[in-house]
């Protein structure tokens, strides 16, 4: 999947796993994303998987609380 669609698809999880609105996961990702979380994933497509994103929704879900 491309970066952006990797991108939405952890935030989906994060709705979908956490039951949060979709402002709130949005808001999780991009401070993910800000704070250089998924740069790695932009560099290297193999970590781009369905089993990663369910990783990282949950990691991206705890630590990047408001």
């Amino acid at each position: 999947m491309t970066y952006e669609e990797y991108l939405d698809e952890v935030t989906t999880l994060i709705t979908e796993i956490y039951s949060l609105n979709d402002e709130a996961a949005i808001q999780r990702v991009m401070r993910a994303q800000a704070d250089g979380f998924f740069s790695a994933h932009d560099d290297d497509p193999s970590m781009r998987t369905q089993e990663r994103a369910e990783q990282d929704a949950r990691t991206t879900f705890k630590k990047y609380k408001k």
